[in-house]
C-alpha cells in the first residue's frame, strides 16, 4: 500500500505590491466587509480576466490543501488500494502528462494533484508575480496559461469530489464541514461564473454541483447570496 500522505504542501503566497496581490486583496476586502460570494467572484471593472482566473487559482489551491492538510497524515489513507476512494461510478487515473495514466488510490491523488499544481505556481514563468505587471498580463493573457489553468480548475475540483466522497465524515466530525462547505461554495461560484468546469466533469458530482448551481442562478437574479448560507 502506499504510505500516507506527508501533509507538507505549503500555501502560495502573492508577493506584496504587485497585480496578484491587488486581486487577491480585492476579494479578501469583498467578503471580509460582509459582500457575498457573488460579489467576490464578480471580475472588477477594468481589471484583466486572465490574471483574475489566475489568482482565484492560486486562492482555491490554497483552500484545498489547507483541508487537506487536515486529512494528510491519518494513517487511514493507508487502507486505499488503487482505484478506491473515488466518487461513486468514476475513477480519477494519474499522469505526469509524459507517460500512460495510471491507476491510483484517491489520497495518492490528491497528493500528486497538490503536488504537480505547487510545481506549476511555484514556476516563476508560468504563475508570475512580480513588479512588472505588463509581463505577468502578457503570461496570463496567453492561450498556454489559459489551458494550465483550465487543468488546474479541472483537478481542485476532483479533489473537492474525493474529499466529499470519502472524507465528509471525518471533517464534519472536527468542525470542519462548514468551511469545507464555504470553500467549495467559492470555487463552485467562480467556475460557473467564468465556465471553468466542462459539463462532463460535472456530471458524476451533480448531487453536490446542482443545488450550488441553483444558488448562482437565484444569486445573479435576486441580489447577493451571504457566504456559507
Amino acid at each position: 500500500m502506499p504510505p500516507a500522505s506527508t501533509g507538507t504542501f505549503q500555501p502560495m503566497v502573492h508577493r506584496t505590491g504587485t497585480l496578484r496581490d491587488r486581486l487577491h486583496n480585492y476579494t479578501k476586502r469583498t467578503l471580509g466587509a460582509g459582500g457575498s460570494i457573488n460579489e467576490a467572484v464578480t471580475l472588477p471593472p477594468g481589471e484583466s480576466c486572465a490574471a483574475w482566473v489566475a489568482v482565484h487559482a492560486i486562492d482555491f489551491y490554497n483552500d484545498v490543501s489547507t483541508i487537506w492538510a487536515v486529512m494528510a497524515t491519518d494513517p487511514y489513507l493507508n487502507s486505499f488500494r488503487p482505484g478506491e476512494g473515488f466518487p461513486s461510478g468514476v475513477e480519477y487515473r494519474w499522469s505526469d502528462g509524459d507517460g500512460e495514466a495510471v491507476s491510483v488510490s484517491a489520497p495518492v491523488y490528491i497528493d500528486k494533484v497538490l503536488g504537480w499544481i505547487a510545481d506549476q505556481m511555484n514556476d516563476d514563468t508560468k504563475f508570475p508575480d512580480d513588479d512588472d505587471e505588463a509581463e505577468s498580463l502578457r503570461v496570463f493573457q496567453t492561450p498556454q496559461f489559459a489551458a494550465l489553468c483550465g487543468q488546474i480548475f479541472r483537478r481542485l475540483f476532483r479533489v473537492y469530489g474525493i474529499i466529499y466522497s470519502s472524507f465528509f465524515g471525518t471533517l464534519d466530525a472536527l468542525d470542519m464541514a462548514p468551511h469545507l462547505n464555504s470553500c467549495f461554495k467559492h470555487f463552485m461560484f467562480f467556475c460557473i461564473e467564468f465556465n471553468l468546469l466542462p459539463e462532463r466533469e460535472i456530471e458524476p458530482l451533480e448531487v453536490l454541483v446542482k443545488p450550488i448551481q441553483k444558488k448562482f442562478i437565484a444569486a445573479k437574479q435576486g441580489g447577493p447570496v451571504a457566504p456559507g448560507r
